[in-house]
């Protein structure tokens, strides 16, 4: 299993947010790259970069901010938030990064998805926020009419390879990953899964190891000192 440690960019800094709330808002650091520098030096080869204003613009404001990140490591980096165009998409792969993942427009927008997973294949990933049982979109401020299975079932159909699947209630809790919900969807559906959200301790990075998930993303635990990511790395091999 890979593990993608997060870095949440809002404003040029890394930040958290508390259960996807713009309202609860941790700034943990004014210099984005000497956090994926500390990623490398840790052993990680993976990045999962978040723009938070994109997400509520469709816009990239913190463009500038990847690039120095894709100039000064040589981590694999994937990028979300607010990519809801294919200009937008091919900015970001132009850019350098290594893969997109569609969030909200991959649910409001079908053609776009379809056009995107034609065009650039396994580059393109998928964001699926689960609420209550139903997907999330626009930064987690309102409910699709999806449910999680239709959803999957979908993305499936269109040829998506890779799914970042998020427990909204756990994501940044604190609470624990949701086990059951990544073992599910891991024996049901044929696609990477990347389990995000609740990723709190050694043991959640063991147990999703155990199920042969693809990937799992580590935020606030990798920030607070509640896991060592080196640590990490070498459970999730």
């Amino acid at each position: 299993m890979f593990l993608f440690p997060a870095i949440d960019l809002y404003g040029g800094k890394a930040v958290r947010l508390y259960k996807g709330d713009y309202a609860q808002i941790t700034v943990y650091n004014d210099d984005p790259t000497a956090v994926a520098r500390d990623f490398v030096n840790a052993g990680a080869k993976y990045l999962h970069l978040v723009d938070l204003e994109g997400a509520k613009t469709g816009e990239t404001p913190n463009l500038e901010t990847i690039r120095k990140i894709l100039e000064k490591t040589d981590l694999f980096v994937e990028v979300g938030g607010g990519i809801r165009s294919m200009q937008t998409l091919e900015t970001y792969l132009n850019a350098g990064v290594n893969r997109v993942i569609l969030g909200t427009a991959a649910v409001t927008d079908p053609g776009f998805l379809q056009n995107a997973v034609e065009k650039y294949g396994d580059k393109i990933a998928v964001g699926v926020d689960l609420k209550d049982g139903f997907v999330a979109i626009k930064g987690w401020t309102e409910s699709s009419s999806y449910t999680a299975d239709a959803f999957f079932s979908h993305l499936q159909q269109v040829g998506v390879s890779t799914v970042i699947c998020t427990d909204i209630s756990r994501d940044g809790a604190m609470q624990g990953t949701n086990r059951e919900l990544y073992r599910y969807l891991s024996e049901t559906y044929a696609v990477q899964i990347i389990a995000s959200g609740g990723v709190t301790d050694i043991s959640d990075v063991k147990a999703l190891r155990e199920m042969g998930l693809y990937g799992a993303i580590i935020g606030k635990a990798y920030y607070t000192g509640a896991i060592d990511l080196q640590e990490a790395i070498e459970v999730a091999k």
